[in-house]
């Protein structure tokens, strides 16, 4: 669903995974604040330590370097994180 032209743009907290390079965990923000209550058990025990990144708003329009804003909003809204994985490796 598109969001109205007066809304805020989704904000989302983005962490490093310790135990997977190139791992990167999108939590959406509720009340400022990363909304880590909708991940699932045992999600962030298999990733390992986080690491805080950044904080990020996503206004439409706006570019990210692995994956489409769209997507990553979509599951914001939907399951509360996205889950980027490493680029596939190149065939030898």
């Amino acid at each position: 669903m598109p969001q109205p032209p007066d809304a805020d743009p989704p904000r989302c907290a983005i962490y490093r995974c310790s135990r997977r390079a190139e791992t990167y965990l999108y939590v959406a923000m509720v009340d400022g604040e990363p909304d880590l209550s909708r991940l699932p058990d045992g999600l962030l025990d298999s990733l390992g330590r986080r690491e805080h990144v950044m904080d990020l708003e996503l206004p439409p329009g706006r570019r990210l370097a692995r994956v489409d804003r769209d997507e990553v909003v979509a599951a914001l809204a939907e399951q509360g994180f996205f889950l980027q994985l490493p680029p596939p490796l190149p065939d030898p």
